[in-house]
């Protein structure tokens, strides 16, 4: 998903009617909200559904037109008259009134990855159609940036990935026990109300104070797990719902990470073949079990001693530690032709004058294991469990299934505040997934493909790369097909299949 920590992504009318608000009241664990609730449910969240919104510009220094305002959510929906935490919302107004059709939510993956710059993001190109039919909404989620922030206090060590070794286990699951305690320390009252079920919730409030009967969203990577349970607890909300590079909602969040490194082995294999057909380029073996070999070495020889490469000295787990490396097959040759020759004193890297290391914002990290750990149940309290499936998934996937596998803060959390929400709906969505994506692989967005039965899935043929719509190097033809559906409403007749336009030749 989205973020700096590849395993942690790696991710977005005056009151709520009956249908709307059917969360709110008690539900068995997997059902989705119906228009069978009374309206005396709708009275507790008046006071958040007619709130009168300041808007100001959200750059001082920036266009007028790009503004931002803060409201007000319940932070236990259960108990709405309780404690209150804000949400930080963007707008980049429609330029048509006379074309406007509503607001189109955007949320960028993590959980808790920025949102509040997108609607005015420049890496976002969305076409003169989409911009004349809608507002762009950001929103931070409830807890990461602006929006009544959350942070655990954790220190660079705290957040990095580690893989599965023997003789580190146990120093690895006293760190992941850490974690989980300053959370609780800092956060504790919090914590069990950062879920996806709860976020959906916020833009249901969201869709209320803005004035509409419905909303039109895309997420990306996480965003479109946030999107599926939206569409789920709230089916008569959801207007036109593009979901790019789709998780799978049946693996939340520890199958997720094992199906990473699943896809990460397809894709070096991948790698493998096509760099071998180019050794004259790149010198890394001139047949694919030669350049496997190349790379094993060269993470064998950083591990003896670090290679000094772009401003830092990597070992070999470094190396491993980022599973989107063979995301794009052209990059990953360059990245490991380039480590290579910095192990062998060819091309060193500049050096640098040592400065007083910060320690990184934590509020990422922190929001991304709150709602991982809080949105399931299905985490296991019992280390012996991890070191067993780690020790299994290094045989299986030598390339990142030690990170995947490895213990997770989410071993030690307190329970959330609600089951994980079963997606199972027939509400309309487009679903757009690269081939060769390893973060949501082809088969996980084919998974959520199944759950949401309504949808139409497009697949990008030799995509690359975690992402496909509006981006600076896009695909047109999933691009096209997007903002049809999102300026007229037809999904495609049949599930559609593009071809990739970038990178691999």
């Amino acid at each position: 998903m989205r973020n700096r920590n590849t395993r942690i992504a790696a991710l977005l009318t005056a009151g709520l009617t009956a249908a709307s608000l059917g969360a709110l009241a008690p539900e068995t664990p997997f059902a989705p909200a119906t228009a069978s609730h009374t309206s005396t449910a709708e009275e507790p969240l008046r006071q958040y559904t007619q709130q009168k919104l300041r808007w100001k510009r959200c750059d001082a220094k920036g266009s007028d037109t790009f503004q931002c305002t803060t409201l007000k959510v319940p932070l236990d929906y259960s108990d709405p008259g309780g404690k209150t935490i804000d949400l930080a919302i963007s707008r980049l107004k429609v330029g048509s009134t006379k074309e406007r059709r509503g607001v189109l939510l955007l949320n960028p993956g993590g959980p808790g990855a920025p949102g509040l710059h997108l609607p005015a993001d420049p890496a976002m190109n969305f076409p003169a159609e989409v911009k004349r039919r809608y507002d762009l909404v950001g929103f931070d989620l409830r807890g990461a940036g602006q929006s009544s922030s959350v942070s655990c206090g954790l220190t660079a060590e705290e957040q990095a990935d580690r893989p599965y070794k023997a003789e580190t286990f146990a120093k690895d699951v006293d760190r992941a026990r850490t974690v989980a305690g300053k959370c609780r320390a800092r956060a504790g009252d919090k914590l069990p109300h950062l879920t996806t079920r709860n976020a959906a919730r916020d833009m249901d409030v969201i869709r209320a104070v803005l004035g509409e009967k419905r909303i039109s969203y895309l997420g990306a990577s996480y965003g479109t797990y946030l999107g599926a349970v939206y569409m789920q607890l709230f089916p008569q909300r959801a207007d036109r719902i593009v979901l790019d590079s789709a998780t799978d909602p049946t693996r939340i969040y520890r199958g997720m990470f094992q199906d990473m490194a699943k896809a990460a082995e397809q894709a070096f294999t991948r790698w493998t073949t096509w760099t071998a057909r180019r050794h004259a380029a790149y010198g890394l073996g001139d047949t694919p079990a030669k350049v496997r070999t190349a790379y094993w070495d060269l993470i064998a020889r950083a591990n003896r001693k670090p290679i000094p490469f772009e401003g830092r000295a990597l070992t070999g787990d470094d190396i491993r530690a980022d599973n989107s490396t063979f995301f794009h097959v052209r990059k990953a040759a360059g990245r490991i032709a380039g480590l290579k020759d910095a192990a062998e004193g060819r091309n060193p890297a500049p050096s640098r004058t040592p400065g007083r290391a910060q320690e990184p914002d934590d509020n990422f990290a922190s929001i991304a294991w709150s709602f991982m750990c809080a949105d399931t149940r299905t985490w296991s309290h019992d280390p012996e469990r991890y070191r067993r499936e780690a020790i299994r998934d290094k045989a299986r996937y030598p390339l990142y299934g030690d990170f995947a596998a490895a213990i997770t803060p989410c071993a030690f959390w307190q329970q959330g505040s609600e089951p994980q929400t079963r997606i199972d709906n027939t509400v309309g969505a487009l679903i757009t997934q690269n081939e060769w994506d390893s973060q949501t692989p082809l088969f996980s967005g084919r998974a959520m493909h199944r759950a949401l039965r309504g949808s139409r899935m497009l697949t990008v043929a030799g995509g690359e790369g975690h992402g496909v719509l509006y981006a600076p190097d896009g695909n047109p033809c999933a691009d096209q097909a997007a903002t049809l559906y999102l300026t007229t409403g037809r999904l495609p007749a049949k599930d559609l299949t593009c071809q990739a336009t970038t990178g691999q030749k």
